[in-house]
């Protein structure tokens, strides 16, 4: 898998959500100013619930935009053979025939990064996973949880 590529789909996908939150912030803001919001007595809340609602999103936004800096600022090495696994590693867990793999970055745990062929997962350090991961060598287990309880998964690569 092209890691770069991977951080060029995360970056991409981030990008449209803080596009999409920041008008979103930017409409709340209009509705909350807006003289047809003005409250018509004392127990009318639109204006104001319209303004908090335009600080969360805003709130949202910055934290988009700190995540598009973080994962831009990610170096992208190689790992060697005996390396742990660290932020900027793509990790491939093995159990039951079955493959998976994680790109392990500094924020938005969760997102599916593609590089046009395969894909992975990113995990982060604040995830159960990402902490089981953190410090794991090529051939170690970590498990996950699964239906009928935790499953073994064998750290069957680090790139």
């Amino acid at each position: 898998m092209d890691k770069s590529a991977l951080v060029r789909s995360i970056v991409a996908k981030l990008e449209a959500e803080l596009a999409l939150q920041t008008e979103a912030a930017l409409g709340s803001k209009d509705e909350a100013t807006n003289e047809e919001s003005r409250a018509e007595d004392k127990y009318d809340m639109r204006s104001q619930s319209a303004a908090y609602l335009a600080a969360g999103q805003a709130r949202l936004a910055s934290e988009i935009a700190a995540s598009i800096a973080a994962w831009r600022l990610l170096p992208l090495r190689a790992f060697g053979p005996g390396e742990a696994v660290a932020a900027g590693a793509l990790v491939i867990l093995e159990a039951k025939g079955g493959v998976a793999a994680y790109l392990f970055g500094p924020q938005s745990g969760g997102l599916e990064a593609t590089d046009g062929n395969s894909s992975a997962t990113v995990v982060t350090g604040a995830s159960p996973l990402g902490r089981q991961l953190l410090g794991r060598r090529l051939g170690e287990t970590v498990y996950i949880a699964g239906r009928q309880g935790p499953v073994a998964h064998r750290v069957a690569s680090i790139e």
